[in-house]
C-alpha cells in the first residue's frame, strides 16, 4: 500500500503549516524521549566518573542513548570486571527514580495510537525499562526491544528493524521518535523518518522533524484495506 511522500525536513516557522505524517508504525525510545530521567542517568555516571578519575562530560557526551555496557566497556579502566560495572550501575538505576516524569503529552499520545501499531525501543533492559515507564505513569507497549534482545544496540539499526518486523511494517512505513544522537543514527541507518524530541539532535537531514514534546501532536488512525493501520500524525 502506497502512502503519500513525506515532506522535507523542517522546524516550521509559526505561519507554516505543521508536518503531517501518514505511517503504518510509530517507535519510540525510552530516556528522554517518552521518559525525563535526566537527573538519574547523569548521577550514575558522575558517581562511575568520580570513581575511577574520568572525564565525566565526555561521558555524558557519548553515552546518552547507548546502552550501559557499551559505555561501561569505552571508558573503565583496564582490567576493570565490564559484566559486574554493568550490573552495579544498572542496580543503581533501578533503585532511583525520584523525579522521573513524562514529557508532556507522551501519555495522550501512547493512548490515542493503536496498541498494535507501536513499539518502544530502547538501550534500557526490561527490568529497567518497566520501572522507568511506572514511574512516569506511562503504559508499556506490548512491543519492547530493550537491551537484551539484540545483539548491537545503538547506533546499530537492529533494535528499530526488529521491533518494525514485529509490527509488520516496512521501515518507510515507519516513523521513530528518539532524542539521542546514537539514537538518531539508529533510526536513520534503519531508513526510517525520525522526529527528534528535544534539542540534542543536532542538524536535521531529509526525513527528519523536530518537537519540543508532545503537547502538539494529533493523530488519527484508521483501518487499511490490509488490516493493518495508516496512522496520520500531525506535529
Amino acid at each position: 500500500m502506497s502512502h503519500p511522500a513525506a515532506p522535507g525536513p523542517t522546524e516550521p516557522a509559526s505561519n507554516q503549516p505543521a508536518p503531517t505524517l501518514a505511517v503504518r508504525a510509530v517507535l519510540f525510545d525510552m530516556d528522554g524521549t517518552l521518559v525525563d530521567s535526566t537527573a538519574i542517568v547523569e548521577q550514575v555516571w558522575l558517581e562511575f566518573a568520580e570513581r575511577y578519575g574520568l572525564d565525566y562530560n565526555e561521558i555524558l557526551r557519548t553515552s546518552h542513548g547507548v546502552q550501559a555496557g557499551d559505555t561501561v566497556r569505552r571508558y573503565a579502566p583496564a582490567g576493570a570486571d565490564i559484566e559486574s560495572l554493568t550490573a552495579e550501575l544498572g542496580e543503581m538505576e533501578r533503585a532511583r527514580t525520584d523525579g522521573v516524569i513524562a514529557l508532556p503529552g507522551a501519555e495522550a499520545l501512547l493512548e490515542a495510537l493503536p496498541a498494535d501499531a507501536i513499539a518502544l525501543v530502547t538501550s534500557a533492559d526490561r527490568i529497567l525499562a518497566d520501572i522507568r515507564m511506572r514511574a512516569a505513569g506511562l503504559t508499556m507497549p506490548a512491543t519492547t526491544v530493550t537491551a537484551e534482545a539484540v545483539t548491537r544496540g545503538k547506533p546499530h539499526p537492529e533494535g528499530y528493524l526488529k521491533a518494525a518486523a514485529l509490527l509488520g511494517a516496512e521501515p518507510a512505513d515507519v516513523v521513530v521518535f528518539e532524542d539521542a544522537p546514537a539514537g538518531i543514527a539508529a533510526a536513520r541507518a534503519a531508513g526510517m523518518r525520525t522526529v527528534v524530541v528535544g534539542d540534542a539532535g543536532g542538524e536535521l537531514e531529509p526525513g527528519m522533524w523536530r518537537i519540543p514534546d508532545y503537547s502538539a501532536v494529533t493523530v488519527t488512525a484508521v483501518k487499511d484495506d490490509d488490516g493493518g493501520h495508516l496512522i496520520t500524525l500531525t506535529l
